[in-house]
């Protein structure tokens, strides 16, 4: 009877990466006895099925990598699936380590464009701040990115 939970979480493992407190959630969610639950949290970590720091690597990388996503919204993101901060801020200085932020923020900005690479207005320029902002980039590279574009575009 106590495996329930375990073989649950196993399944749910197989699908792909959780964190602790997302297994935890589904695991109540799904009605399991709170013994039951601990039970299988405690085995899934002694396994090392569970590791909340590989977890919030792998979601750094895929938000920074494939969604072109800035450090805040990185660890936004990390802290949102159940994982504490301190783990958080360690995957996110960890993966941007290895990403020029500058690249990463034009990279989102040319995604952003699909193609273009004027901005046309300032009414376009205010849209692309506002995105780039929730996207998790500083605003300080996102201004001295956009008027660069525009002022380059400006002068032709």
């Amino acid at each position: 009877m106590g495996d329930r939970a375990y073989l649950s979480a196993l399944r749910m493992l197989a699908a792909r990466e959780l964190s602790e407190a997302q297994i935890r959630q589904r695991l109540t969610r799904r009605e399991y006895a709170d013994d039951e639950i601990e039970a299988a949290i405690a085995r899934l970590k002694a396994s090392n099925s569970i590791d909340d720091a590989r977890v919030a690597g792998a979601l750094a990388r895929t938000e920074s990598s494939l969604r072109k996503r800035g450090r805040l919204r990185v660890k936004r993101r990390i802290e949102a699936a159940g994982i504490a901060s301190a783990i958080a801020q360690r995957a996110v200085d960890e993966t941007f380590a290895d990403i020029d932020g500058d690249a990463l923020l034009a990279a989102a900005l040319d995604k952003r464009l699909r193609g273009r690479t004027d901005i046309a207005d300032d009414r376009e320029f205010q849209r692309l701040y506002r995105f780039l902002s929730t996207q998790g980039f500083e605003s300080d590279r996102i201004l001295t990115l956009l008027r660069s574009r525009r002022k380059r575009h400006r002068d032709v």
